[in-house]
Formats: structure tokens, C-alpha cells, sequence
């Protein structure tokens, strides 16, 4: 979900942006207009995250799963090895990319309790190679509603996070990473763009056949402008973190999100008819999966919660259920629809 100020703003000025009589879409990304775009959208999302000026900040082609093959191939030093926590799906799909790059050291993985929760070894328990040329994971799996809230202290290597899901949802301390990654549509605009925060001291480090459109060098010196960028989703992006910084920024995001997504676990919680198997220290605050427990009413759930105007619930085809994903843009009120539908809902069928 994008914001609806957002949406409204670009519909505007679809076809006259900057009183220039085009739409942005249309004027290139060299000139003038669209570099204080850019310009802008830097330093807007400098301001949100409180990133430090030893950090670069590109504006990336692709989402996230482009990032899983430019990480090692800009970051992984010959020889050595690298760190991958797994917590779920898209730390795995990370796992299978890099090694085609890399050796790649699983520290660990997830694990399930004798009465079904899921949580995530302690960090005591992880197994860390003695030569890992950085250190990855996932603090949101997206598919299987699993955040990690706790910065990874532990490694003395550069730590790589890829944040596509819970990016802009609370305040972090970017210094505590080598490299933060983002494909943009969770919460920050339209699919087709990523952005990535990298340490000054992690470029030119890059392997000699690492192509140039994903070569954080490259990218950098070029200021994320070595080929065509993806303007539109550019300008979006910008136009969401102005929205941002009128909302307060991350630590009003933090409030908000906080409030829903308790909402949402407690309505879970507190109704025999569903079920979250998540252990409550590591539940997600942006994507809750929940299962019914007659597994037989999910269609016919799902066929009333669209009906109801409550859309994309459908679990990921890989755990099944539910998943509601309450990224910054969703409202309280929408979570509380979803809340007061799953009662109704409850009640005819339970």
C-alpha cells in the first residue's frame, strides 16, 4: 500500500509535473529537474534514517533479489567465505544466489518447539566461519512473519542487511551495518527500484568481473546514474519520504506500527478459530500470518475478506493460511477492519 497523499500528489501532476507541461516520466534523468529530484530523495532519506556521511546512498535498478548476486559479488574477497543467518524464505533465496559467488556458511536456522512455536536460535548457538568476508541476514521474512528487533554484535566483519520489508518502520542505527539493502516496494514506493547504504570503506573491493550496473563503485561514482535510473519510482520514493517526514518520521512510524500490528496478535491470540506459530520474541511488525484452525474455510475466508474490501490476505503459497501486511502506509483503521471482520467471521463459522 502507498500512501493515499501520494498517490493523489502523482496523479496530479501526472501530465504537468514542475509546471513543466510533461509528466516526469518524460524528462531526463540528466537534467537539471530531475537531478534535484534525486538530490532531494538523498537527502530526505539521509534526514529519516540519520544516516552517516561515511555512508553512500544508491538508487539501485531492481529489487531485492538483485542485490542477493550484486552483495557477494561486490563484497566477497577471494578465498573466503560468508555468513548467512537464515530466518526464513528470502534469507534462503539470498543463500542459494550467493553461492554461485561465494562459500557460503549457514549459521543457522530457524527453529520449532515441541509445541509448534517457531523462534530463532540464540546467537551463542550460531556457528560463525573463522574466515567470512561479511556477514548476512534478514531482519523481516516477509513470507514467514519472523523480525529480528536485536543488532547483530557479535561478527567483526561488515554485517549486510537486507531490510526490504521493515526499511523507514522504526529507527536504526545505520553504522551498526556495512551495507543496508532495500527493494522499494514494501514502504518505500513502486517495485522495479532498491536502494542500497553502503560504508565508504566497502567499495572498491568489488571482483574484477562484477558487472558495472551492479558495481557499488561504479554506482557511486556516478551518483546512481551510470545508465538510466528508474525515474518514476525515483520520484515516487521521494514523494513517500516527504510523506514520512510529515508523519514525524520513523519514530512516529515505530508508534504506529507497534500499535497495529498488537492489535492484530492480540485479535489472534485471544480467538481459539486462529492461530499464529510464531514465538511472540520474534514476531513481525509489518507482515502477520495466521492460519484458521479448520484449514477447509481459508477459500471461504478469503472469498468474504474481498468481498468485505480487504484485499491480499492470501498466505504465501509456500506456509499457506493468511498474511496481513501492514506496512507504514496501512492505517490504523484498516487494521482494525481486519480485526472486526475475523470476529464477524469467527462467529458465523467457529
Amino acid at each position: 500500500m502507498l500512501p493515499v497523499e501520494v498517490m493523489q500528489q502523482a496523479q496530479a501532476e501526472l501530465l504537468d509535473w514542475n509546471e513543466r507541461g510533461c509528466s516526469v516520466m518524460e524528462v531526463s534523468h540528466r537534467s537539471a529537474d530531475f537531478i534535484d529530484i534525486a538530490e532531494q530523495a538523498e537527502c530526505d532519506l539521509r534526514k529519516l534514517m540519520s544516516i552517516p556521511d561515511n555512508y553512500k546512498v544508491l538508487f539501485c535498478h531492481g529489487g531485492g533479489r538483485a542485490q542477493f548476486s550484486a552483495v557477494p559479488m561486490n563484497l566477497a574477497k577471494q578465498n573466503q567465505s560468508a555468513d548467512y543467518l537464515v530466518t526464513g524464505s528470502w534469507s534462503m533465496g539470498a543463500v542459494k544466489e550467493a553461492q554461485k559467488y561465494v562459500d557460503v556458511n549457514v549459521v543457522c536456522e530457524p527453529v520449532k518447539s515441541s509445541d509448534g512455536q517457531i523462534s530463532v536460535p540464540l546467537c551463542s548457538a550460531w556457528q560463525l566461519s573463522d574466515n567470512a568476508s561479511y556477514f548476512h541476514y534478514c531482519p523481516n521474512e516477509t513470507v514467514d512473519g519472523i523480525e529480528l528487533s536485536e543488532y547483530i554484535d557479535q561478527c567483526t566483519v561488515p554485517v549486510v542487511a537486507d531490510m526490504s520489508s521493515n526499511i523507514l518502520s522504526k529507527p536504526v542505527n545505520v553504522d551498526r551495518f556495512g551495507i543496508i539493502y532495500a527493494g522499494a516496494q514494501k514502504n518505500i514506493g513502486p517495485s522495479g527500484l532498491s536502494v542500497v547504504i553502503i560504508r565508504d570503506d566497502l567499495l572498491d573491493i568489488e571482483r574484477p568481473e562484477t558487472p558495472s550496473i551492479m558495481n557499488y563503485s561504479v554506482l557511486a561514482k556516478h551518483q546512481s546514474m551510470y545508465n538510466t535510473p528508474p525515474t518514476f519510482a525515483w520520484y515516487l520514493a521521494g514523494l513517500v519520504f516527504k510523506w514520512l517526514l510529515n508523519q514525524g518520521g520513523v519514530v512516529a512510524m515505530e508508534k504506529r506500527n507497534l500499535e497495529k500490528s498488537m492489535m492484530l496478535y492480540q485479535a489472534i491470540d485471544q480467538d481459539e478459530f486462529y492461530i499464529n506459530r510464531i514465538h511472540a520474541d520474534y514476531r513481525s511488525r509489518m507482515n502477520v500470518p495466521f492460519q484458521l484452525v479448520n484449514p477447509k474455510l481459508d477459500s471461504k475466508f478469503l472469498e468474504e475478506a474481498t468481498d468485505a474490501g480487504l484485499l491480499a490476505l492470501k498466505g504465501h503459497r509456500s506456509v499457506g493460511g493468511m498474511r496481513a501486511s501492514i506496512y507504514n502506509a496501512m492505517p490504523l483503521e484498516g487494521v482494525q477492519a481486519l480485526v472486526d471482520f475475523m470476529q464477524q467471521f469467527s462467529k458465523r463459522y467457529g
